[in-house]
């Protein structure tokens, strides 16, 4: 399935660009959330003209993203969750709550979608490295501290 890419995709390609992809990934997740469109000649026709506000618009991104990644360097953040006297957690730290935690105590708006755990929840107390990925070029390492939940 070929499509026209209108936003940079990750392992993909840039804006523009004309790609080839399986069809189910085309069809049920670059098109649904308006990162492709068909590669039609109608379609490509359209694309060349509105060119200059899909590069207005993918910059403004870009730079709100950096933004963002200024503020959020060398951050770092508290959560407080409920563990055993060893420090394993009775559940796990995941993006949501990491999420929310900045959203909360830095007043940076960050997404659940946009936290990166690559070894999964956490699930120990102590301090960890987390991902916030911003943009397709852009992101940011903060640091989250969970600890013991006061009785």
């Amino acid at each position: 399935m070929q499509l026209i890419l209108l936003q940079k995709v990750v392992n993909l390609g840039n804006l523009g660009d004309k790609v080839d992809v399986k069809p189910g990934y085309g069809r049920n997740f670059l098109v649904p959330q308006g990162k492709a469109v068909p590669a039609t000649a109608a379609n490509l026709a359209e694309f060349e003209a509105k060119r200059a506000d899909y590069e207005a618009k993918a910059q403004a991104s870009m730079d709100a993203a950096t933004a963002r990644q200024g503020k959020l360097e060398g951050a770092s953040v508290t959560i407080a969750a409920n563990s055993s006297t060893e420090g394993k957690l009775y559940g796990s730290v995941g993006p949501r709550e990491i999420a929310e935690a900045i959203t909360k105590q830095l007043g940076i708006q960050v997404g659940k979608s946009e936290v990166v755990l690559g070894e999964g929840p956490l699930r120990h107390t102590g301090e960890h490295e987390v991902i916030v990925h911003m943009h397709a070029d852009v992101e940011s390492k903060v640091k989250v501290v969970v600890v013991p939940e006061a009785a």
